[in-house]
């Protein structure tokens, strides 16, 4: 079997699992919650055993009422196999997860008579000492969504966690409709048009001779080293706050020759910095 990287959450109802699995799934992990603790071996074994599969994030808490007993020999047997696990348990206060559960008006999985501070209380009192056997404990009381990732991140860094952006440069045509999928929106029709130069026109920003031309344009090079810098600056802080996916989205007129060009370049300037970079040519067809 595979040697399997593996990151086990579990902790307390509302201490912020969701926001942890979501994390580790944004950073390449194949992501389960809710397993049962009796189940993990097995899933494991599946996993190991001919999958495209490196990296596991599970997510195992009181939802399955034999966890607490189970998990302790599931972590057991998987480290026994070879398997690289490491375990974060969330804690969070009693008061933040009350203000937590009122805010979201989600059922807490032990309140089984309704009373939410009793369903905490006997969800502590179920955990036991399981806090104990984590490699990593983090109270999310004060965390912000944003900060709980990050420490996400920094606790499974050695599993092989890291997260990078996804950024697709889009060229198109204002003529043709404004983009919908667009985070960030620059307008290059004060470039001129090579459109109105004959040879040109049935070219696109794809063939030299149109790329070479509209990059010769004196405001196309300001443009590029102004948006670069602006881009630099904005991309780790887009995902600080835990954005995964952002488009930059370059329009011209009929998305065939300027914001070709532009958004070719800007990709190539992108890709040489630690994101991932796609590119697509909406109205380059039309």
């Amino acid at each position: 079997m595979r040697r399997l990287d593996i990151a086990v959450i579990t902790g307390l109802s509302g201490s912020g699992k969701s926001v942890a699995i979501h994390a580790l799934e944004d950073a390449g992990f194949y992501c389960v919650d809710n397993v049962p603790a009796r189940l993990i071996s097995t899933f494991c074994e599946w996993a190991g055993g001919g999958q495209e599969i490196t990296r596991l994030g599970l997510v195992v808490d009181t939802r399955d009422p034999d966890m607490p007993k189970s998990l302790p020999e599931a972590l057991r047997s998987l480290k026994d196999s070879g398997a690289n696990v490491k375990v974060l348990f969330l804690d969070c206060g009693n008061d933040v997860l009350l203000r937590r559960f009122s805010e979201t008006r989600r059922r807490h999985p032990m309140a089984k008579s309704g009373d939410l501070a009793e369903g905490i209380t006997a969800e502590r009192q179920a955990l036991g000492a399981l806090p104990e056997l984590a490699d990593i404990r983090i109270d999310t009381s004060e965390l912000a969504a944003a900060d709980l990732r990050e420490a996400v991140g920094k606790a499974f860094a050695e599993l092989g966690y890291k997260k990078k952006l996804n950024v697709t440069v889009m060229s198109f045509g204002f003529k043709w409709g404004m983009t919908s999928e667009a985070d960030l929106v620059f307008d290059v029709r004060f470039i001129p048009n090579p459109f109105y130069i004959p040879e040109l026109r049935p070219l696109s920003g794809l063939d030299d001779e149109v790329s070479r031309w509209v990059l010769d344009q004196e405001p196309a090079g300001q443009f590029l080293d102004k948006t670069e810098d602006l881009i630099r600056f904005l991309l780790p802080h887009y995902m600080k706050e835990g954005k995964s996916y952002l488009t930059l989205a370059i329009g011209c007129t009929g998305g065939r020759h300027r914001s070709v060009t532009l958004a070719n370049e800007i990709a190539h300037r992108l890709s040489k910095l630690d994101y991932d970079i796609q590119i697509k040519h909406r109205d380059l067809h039309r």
